[in-house]
Order: C-alpha cells, then sequence, then structure tokens
C-alpha cells in the first residue's frame, strides 16, 4: 500500500533559503518512507492514508529541530510509543485529550503543534479533519503509521512539514487545537503563539496545551536560577520594573518554560481557560491547560475573516 497519496507544495519556499524563482525544495518524507521497513507486527490500516504538505522552517527553532530529530532519533521515539500502555502519564494524557473531544459537538477538526510521531491521534473521537504539523520529516514519516493506528477514526489526516511557529492556516479553521510536551519545551510559548492559535480556531473553540513548570525537577538548578528563585518573591509582578521582568524572563527561559501566572498572562484577553492544573510526567512538572476561545477574540476573528473576504472579492473584480 502506498502511504504518500499526495504530496502538496502549498506555501511559498522563502524560509527555506530558496531564491526568488527557484524551485522548492520536495518533502523528505518519501524518502524516508520508502526506505523504511516496518517492524514485524506494526500494518499499515487499510483506513490510513495521510496525506503530506511540504511548509516552510523560516525558525532556528524549526531548523534545530528538523536536524536533531533525525531518523534514528523517531524510531527510538516510536518504539517507545508501542510502550504506551505502560506509561501512566501516557495514559492520563490520552484520557484528558478523550475528555476535552467529548466537550464538543462532532464532528470537529483538529490541529496537532507539534505532533511527533502522531502518539495521541488515536485518542482523539468524533474527528472529521485532523492535521499534524512538525518540523521533523523523520517524526512525520513515523506519523504515517502512529500508534494504535487502526483505532485512528479522523476522517482525514494531513500531516506537514513546517514551522508551527510561522506557518499560515486559514482564519476559524479548527475547532481544537492540542499540543503536548512541545510548547514552553521544544519551542518558546509566547504571545505569537496565542494570536496564531486564536486566529486558527473557529469561535468557542478550545486550546488545550502543556508548558514545562519552571519548578520541574528537570529543570537545572543553577546558581544564578538558586538566586533568582529567591528573588522573585519580593517583586510584584504587576510593579516589577525593568529589573524584575528581566528576572522573570530569565527564570522563564525566554519562554521555554511557563508556571500558571505565565500560562495566565499570555492567553488573558484571547481565551478564557477552562482548566489549569499541575502535571507530572516521567521527565517533566507541567502545566496542564485548557483554554476556550474568549468570545471578544472570537467576534475579531470573524471581523478579520470578512475583511479578507472583502479584500479578494474587490481583487478579482
Amino acid at each position: 500500500m502506498n502511504l504518500v497519496s499526495r504530496i502538496r507544495n502549498s506555501l511559498t519556499f522563502s524560509g527555506r533559503g530558496i531564491p526568488a524563482g527557484g524551485v522548492a525544495p520536495r518533502s523528505h518524507i518519501p524518502d524516508i518512507l520508502a526506505r523504511r521497513a516496518l517492524p514485524a507486527g506494526r500494518r499499515a490500516p487499510e483506513n490510513l492514508s495521510p496525506n503530506f504538505e511540504l511548509g516552510t522552517l523560516a525558525s532556528s527553532w524549526a531548523e534545530r529541530a528538523s536536524s536533531r530529530y533525525d531518523e534514528a532519533y523517531a524510531k527510538r521515539y516510536r518504539a517507545h510509543d508501542d510502550e504506551f500502555q505502560t506509561s501512566e502519564p501516557c495514559r492520563e494524557f490520552a484520557a484528558w485529550l478523550q475528555r476535552i473531544c467529548a466537550a464538543f459537538e462532532p464532528p470537529i477538526d483538529v490541529l496537532d503543534l507539534g505532533c511527533g510521531t502522531g502518539r495521541y491521534f488515536w485518542t482523539l473521537t468524533g474527528v472529521r479533519d485532523l492535521v499534524g504539523i512538525d518540523a521533523s520529516p523523520s517524526m512525520l514519516a513515523e506519523a504515517s503509521v502512529p500508534y494504535n493506528a487502526g483505532q485512528i477514526s479522523a476522517r482525514s489526516i494531513t500531516l506537514i512539514e513546517g514551522d508551527l511557529l510561522s506557518h499560515q492556516f486559514d482564519p476559524a479553521r479548527f475547532d481544537l487545537v492540542y499540543s503536548i510536551g512541545v510548547l514552553a519545551e521544544h519551542v518558546p510559548f509566547d504571545e505569537a503563539v496565542v494570536e496564531h492559535v486564536s486566529r486558527w480556531l473557529k469561535p468557542r473553540g478550545r486550546f488545550a496545551f502543556t508548558t514545562v513548570h519552571p519548578q520541574s525537577p528537570s529543570v537545572p538548578r543553577t546558581m544564578a536560577r538558586r538566586i533568582g528563585g529567591w528573588l522573585e518573591p519580593f517583586f510584584n509582578p504587576r510593579e516589577a520594573g525593568a529589573v524584575g521582568r528581566y528576572l522573570r524572563t530569565r527564570l522563564l527561559a525566554g519562554g521555554l518554560y511557563a508556571d500558571e501566572a505565565r500560562v495566565g498572562e499570555l492567553v488573558a484577553g484571547a481565551f478564557e481557560i477552562e482548566s489549569l492544573e499541575r502535571f507530572e510526567s516521567e521527565a517533566h512538572l507541567h502545566c496542564l491547560c485548557v483554554a476556550r476561545k474568549a468570545p471578544a477574540a472570537a467576534a475579531t476573528s470573524k471581523a478579520e475573516e470578512q475583511r479578507r473576504a472583502g479584500v479578494g472579492s474587490r481583487e478579482h473584480q
């Protein structure tokens, strides 16, 4: 069975350094699939034939992920997926996603930010279109036959080799955007991410994500971090001034960690937090958040969508 049903090249590729008028590179995923034999016992279900799209890698974070998470790493990661049931945190993440899906009236359209090997695709219910984006072609190749593939119920799957920090989806395209083990861990979680997700979500859509908490045991306890942590309580976040803001930014590693307060700051205005709790996995202490697109943000997105539609119609006149 041909796992690659089609490859669409729908974007410009200036982010990869392609000169104007040049030829954009094709995705590496088909090459990886062609030379990779599935391990014994792994079969591609007949109903699983994902579409592949090639985007741009505009940020240094995406370039780093593309090179770091190579075929060898992806195979080890995918092998760990097959031990899913032995991992209590993985099972709890799965149950968390299932509860979120159950809160919607189906069908829903879903985006997985930093989907990796598609570890949690099978947990999603009531899904019409499932889109996964990741910078690593090797991880996406493994996602073409993910864990529990036979239980995936999405009507269509699209895997995008691209940069989640810069990729542009149509406004109001998704009901749910989720990200596990990516934001404030492998890429910065900041205002731009929140703005993008809010624009991509339909009115009252949900954003479910994890972050690494700065108090996680996995965060190196350097002397500078110990001193900063001791000083931080003396600064009122609202009146901290330049020194306090600098200290706070350093403790959050420029967006690579985020605690409850930082999550609240970032999503305020664009989202209403439905739940925000701490959760401990094998690797980190996390913040686990579900936020719903705020009515005001939904109205802004609708106005922007109408404005774009108006511009498009005038251009064709």
